[in-house]
């Protein structure tokens, strides 16, 4: 009796396994995105970086925008996760406190690249990097709007006087953090940022 050789255009295809976990390329990836900004970070930097060819890049994560994009999300998750946390803290003081000291902290930490990826992330963007500085700035917005609804919070609960401005405390918040991003990017010790904090933790009112 004559076998039939079975029918492989109808057997269903399945692609490759990835052969790389994408939590480790995607931390790969946010070092360099951090230290060179998304416009300075080329797609030959990223494969060197990640140890995967623009192909695997492309399906897993799909072009050089959307990888920025989960490398946000995941630098949100990872070290920039200090500020959900710190809206946790019992009073507004404490919020900001904690808040401060982890920027000085994540800033200066020599595990990773100097200052913050949401300011270092825009760096000499140009016509194309558009997309991206509008992105920045709204993941930007939204951290000031989660410190600024703590603080509202706070003002109801009589935590902060009557005639203060959470919207414009939350904006000083953000400005303090910002700018101790730049100065640790230029150099500053964890040291001169603490004492920043210090300082800016003495104008908060009582």
């Amino acid at each position: 009796m004559k076998l039939m050789k079975p029918d492989k255009s109808a057997a269903p295809r399945r692609g490759r396994p990835r052969a790389f976990d994408a939590e480790t390329v995607l931390d790969r990836a946010l070092q360099v995105f951090w230290r060179k900004g998304f416009d300075g970070t080329s797609l030959s930097d990223l494969t060197r970086a990640m140890g995967i060819n623009r192909p695997s890049i492309y399906a897993a994560f799909g072009d050089k925008r959307a990888l920025f994009c989960k490398v946000l999300d995941r630098y949100a998750q990872g070290p920039a996760g200090f500020v959900r946390e710190a809206l946790s803290e019992p009073t507004s003081r404490a919020v900001v406190a904690r808040l401060l000291r982890a920027a000085a902290d994540m800033h200066t930490d020599p595990r990773g690249p100097r200052g913050c990826l949401m300011v270092q992330g825009a760096l000499a963007a140009g016509g194309g990097g558009t997309a991206v500085r509008r992105e920045l700035i709204a993941r930007r917005a939204a951290d000031e709007t989660m410190i600024r609804k703590r603080l509202e919070r706070a003002k109801s609960e009589r935590d902060l006087s009557a005639d203060s401005s959470p919207a414009d405390l939350a904006r000083y918040v953000v400005t303090v953090i910002r700018g101790m991003a730049v100065q640790a990017a230029g150099g500053a010790s964890r040291e001169e940022l603490r004492r920043v904090t210090r300082m800016a933790l003495r104008a908060w009112p009582r």
